[in-house]
Formats: C-alpha cells, structure tokens, sequence
C-alpha cells in the first residue's frame, strides 16, 4: 500500500517539476520587444536572431555609420528567433520603435528593421522625417522583395546586406535600383501528361481496331475456302 503512494506521489511531483520547467523556458523561446532593450549606439546590427556572421555585422555596421554621417539618419536592423503567440513582425517593430524613441522627435530620423528567422517575416518601421526620403512602396518593397528574395534559399547574410544597400542608397538620394530580378527556371519535360498518354491510348485502340475489322474478315475468308 505504502509503495501505490509513493508511486503516485513521485508521478505527482514529476509532471509538477515539467510543468514548471515548460513555464519557465517559454520566454526564453519567444521574443517580444521588451526583452530587446536599446543597444545605446546610434545605429547598427542586433542579431538575436544568431544568423548573421561577424563579417556581415562589420560590413553593415559600417554601411549604417557612413550612412547615418551622410543623412542623419540611423538604421538599425535587428533579427529575433520566433515571436510571442499573437505577435507579428509588423507589431513586434512597431512597439520596438515605440519602446526605443518614445516621443515624435526622438523618432524623427529612425529607421529599424526587423526580420523573424522562424517565419522569415519582415517590417519596417521610421520616423517622419525618413518618410520624405522614403515612401511607403519603396520601403515595402525593401523588407518584401529585396530582404525577402535571398530569404528563399536561407542566406540572412545576403538578405541584410541587400537591404541596407538599397535602403542606403534611398535613403540618400541616389536611383532606387528596386528589387532584384527573380528569373524562373523552365525545367523541360520528361514525361507525358496524363492528357497526351489517353490520345495516344485512344490511337492505339482505333488502329488495333482498324486492323482487327480488316484482318479477322480475310482470315475468316481463308477459313472458309480451306474447309470448302
């Protein structure tokens, strides 16, 4: 009897002790923007997302300084990995640049970019004075097409480096180059469609058919002669 209690009591505890673990690490595998505080720089990279390589983050880093030099505009480009339940990454980089620059003119000249390394989504988020440099559809076309289309195939590296380019590029009053080309590749085809293999079927019976009504009547004929 003592040991049916005992068993029970080490079941009890057991799914306590993993109930209390599954609360504890769910923060720790969901983002929102207040675990993100501001990195106390003007501009640059937050990977939270761990996909971008020192190499990128240099290379960027320095893009968004000349950048910010030229413009007075500050960038930053922040990569998370998976969201809070509900969140998106347009609500996510919303309530960052609220959390970032709480008032109208602190968040004149920001700009932050925000990209999902579970879902691959994409946002943008910036201040009024950006928006005469840069309007809605370009900067759309920015985190959907640019960002988005070296996504397809997992190089973040690409897909950042892409979009501070061309956002840079907006940004300072140079052409828009737009998105980049995506070419489709036309695989030929090997086999035939279910269409093409029922006419040739249907051929094959009415020739079989053809021969069938000419050759059974002369076979008949020969028949008929032999036993005459």
């Amino acid at each position: 009897m003592h040991w049916q209690v005992a068993w029970k009591n080490g079941i009890r505890y057991l799914l306590l002790t993993l109930l209390a673990s599954t609360l504890w690490v769910t923060p720790v595998w969901a983002t929102s923007a207040i675990d993100i505080p501001f990195p106390g720089t003007a501009t640059g990279v937050i990977d939270e997302g761990n996909v971008l390589s020192a190499v990128t983050q240099g290379s960027v880093g320095r893009s968004l300084q000349d950048l910010s030099e030229a413009t007075g505009i500050n960038v930053h480009v922040v990569t998370l990995h998976r969201l809070d339940y509900g969140e998106t990454p347009q609500s996510f980089v919303d309530d960052l640049f609220s959390q970032w620059f709480p008032d109208p003119e602190s968040q004149a000249n920001q700009v932050i970019i925000a990209l999902d390394t579970v879902t691959n989504g994409t946002a943008i988020h910036y201040g009024d004075a950006v928006a005469e440099r840069l309007n809605p559809e370009t900067a759309e076309s920015i985190v959907q097409e640019t960002m988005r289309v070296p996504l397809r195939e997992g190089n973040y590296n690409q897909a950042v480096l892409d979009t501070v380019d061309r956002l840079g590029k907006v940004l300072k009053g140079e052409p828009d180059p737009g998105p980049p080309v995506v070419r489709e590749v036309v695989v030929e085809k090997t086999y035939k469609s279910k269409e093409e293999t029922d006419d040739r079927s249907a051929t094959i019976i009415v020739v079989a058919l053809l021969i069938a009504a000419t050759v059974i009547p002369m076979v008949t004929y020969f028949m008929y002669q032999g036993s005459s």
